[in-house]
């Protein structure tokens, strides 16, 4: 469920809260080689099953910047930020990859507003995100995101 605030100063009323947590979504194989045809990243651990179940996964996994990059997809279902005029990633402050994902594998977002910081002209979110895989004992991913919301 998503959480929706109208315009920069109702967002900061937001810092230091929960923003919960997104719906799981699958990583197929289909979504794997469509990010490797993107990127130019074939490696067989990704692309060739037959050779991966054999690898060190028993199974083909996701890259780790595919993981990362369904961050966003999964904060939007988390955060609706209405108001503004422009939305814009800026960039990350730390991402590790406890876990690979294995293709079938589903993940979701569990999403924390950690500051909101006035920048000219709008507000830098810091999100603490951690991207879990369903049944697993470790995350995908554990992130600080940072984006930027212009009036």
């Amino acid at each position: 469920m998503s959480i929706t605030v109208n315009g920069l100063d109702e967002l900061k009323k937001l810092a230091g809260s929960d923003l919960g947590t997104s719906e799981w979504i699958e990583v197929t194989q289909e979504r794997i080689d469509t990010f490797a045809d993107a990127t130019g990243d074939h490696q067989w651990i990704h692309v060739d099953p037959e050779k991966a179940a054999a690898g060190p996964f028993g199974a083909p996994i996701a890259h780790g910047y595919l993981t990362l990059s369904l961050f966003i997809p999964l904060f939007t279902e988390l955060l609706d930020v209405q108001g503004v005029t422009t939305k814009v990633n800026y960039g990350l402050n730390k991402v590790r990859f406890p876990s690979p994902v294995k293709v079938g594998s589903r993940i979701r977002l569990v999403g924390r507003l950690a500051e909101v910081d006035e920048v000219p002209g709008g507000a830098q979110i810091t999100v603490d995100g951690t991207i879990e895989i369903e049944d697993g004992t470790k995350p995908a991913a554990v992130l600080q995101s940072l984006s930027r919301f212009y009036a």
